[in-house]
C-alpha cells in the first residue's frame, strides 16, 4: 500500500422522521462514487441501535483524488438534498494509516 492513501469516516444523522429519505440519499452514492478514478473502498453503514446514524467508510488512492470526489456532481448533489433532513453538517474526518 502506498503511503498517499487517506481513508475517510463520514457520519450523517438524520432527523428521526427523515431516516428512510436520507437512506436513499445515501444508497444512491454507492454506485457513481465507487466507479471514480482512486475510489478503493467506498462502504455506507446504518447503526443497529440508533437508525438515524449513518456512516460512510471510504479509502482513497490520495488526498487529491478525494478532493476530486468531493467535488463531483452526485456529491454536490446529495448534498443539498440532505438540507433540512439531517441534525448536522455531515461530520467528515479523514485519516492516515499509521503502522
Amino acid at each position: 500500500m502506498s503511503n498517499t492513501r487517506v481513508r475517510v469516516v463520514a457520519r450523517v444523522v438524520a432527523l428521526p422522521d427523515q431516516v428512510e429519505e436520507v437512506k436513499t440519499i445515501l444508497l444512491g452514492l454507492i454506485e457513481p462514487t465507487r466507479q471514480e478514478d482512486g475510489c478503493i473502498v467506498y462502504e455506507l453503514l446504518q447503526n443497529q441501535k440508533d437508525p438515524s446514524d449513518f456512516t460512510f467508510v471510504e479509502e482513497w488512492e490520495s488526498q487529491e483524488l478525494l478532493n476530486t470526489h468531493l467535488a463531483t456532481p452526485h456529491l454536490t448533489k446529495a448534498a443539498s438534498q440532505l438540507q433540512g433532513l439531517i441534525t448536522a453538517e455531515p461530520d467528515i474526518r479523514v485519516y492516515q494509516l499509521l503502522r
